[in-house]
């Protein structure tokens, strides 16, 4: 049985140079949709850059440890 997830849409205003709408609109570009993906974008590279910000002590924790004491497969790796 499938179900069905209704999304839904907001309208927002954005202000955009003319020729730009124009140019996309030639283009046949989705404004919405190619704004969608542009925030999802940026978004996900906000909370990439959030995460490592958070966890900065514990990546350089991790590494002083490797430093010092190596990997775990170093004598395993054959390159």
């Amino acid at each position: 049985m499938q179900t069905t997830v209704a999304r839904q849409k907001k309208t927002v205003s954005v202000t955009l140079e003319p020729m730009l709408v124009q140019q996309a609109r030639d283009a046949g570009i989705n404004l919405s949709a190619t704004l969608a993906e542009a925030l999802q974008s940026k978004l996900k590279a906000s909370a990439a850059e959030e995460w490592k910000r958070q966890n900065r002590a514990g990546i350089q924790e991790l590494n002083r440890i490797t430093e010092e004491h190596g990997l775990l497969s170093d004598e395993y790796r054959t390159f």
